[in-house]
């Protein structure tokens, strides 16, 4: 039986859900990830098909070059500000919930570290996880 992901924004007006599994689980350290989540890193989860995930509400985006060299979108609420999920121009299939935004944040089962090159030491991860300098391809 499949797992239900669903989740959204603080304040509701942003809401997501599918039944999907999660093709990849991650802390990432890329500088972007730091600066959005004014922490040392952001915990996604990546869905194989973004035609699995009903989104409902109007999100704002905002597009920035990651340290991929290729684009993000972001997406986040437009009343209260909350990142919800992010989308990739080069991989448009694949469609990334924050961790934060589940309605069961025991849901997340991080994978990996990636842009590890980027870590703060205060930014403890857990040791068992891998850690890739920069995004495994």
């Amino acid at each position: 039986m499949s797992k239900t992901y669903s989740g959204g924004c603080a304040c509701g007006a942003i809401r997501y859900h599918t039944q999907a599994t999660p093709i990849f689980q991650n802390h990432c350290q890329c500088r972007d990830c730091q600066q959005r989540s004014g922490t040392g890193h952001g915990s996604y989860l990546t869905f194989p098909r973004c035609s699995e995930v009903r989104v409902t509400g109007e999100a704002s985006t905002w597009r920035i070059m990651a340290d991929s060299g290729n684009d993000k979108i972001h997406a986040f609420c437009p009343e209260c500000g909350t990142p919800v999920y992010l989308t990739f121009v080069a991989m448009p299939d694949l469609f990334s919930v924050t961790a934060t935004s589940l309605d069961d944040p025991g849901l997340f089962a991080p994978q990996a570290v990636t842009y590890a090159m980027r870590a703060h030491a205060r930014d403890r991860m857990d040791p068992a996880l891998p850690a890739f300098e920069h995004m495994p391809g």
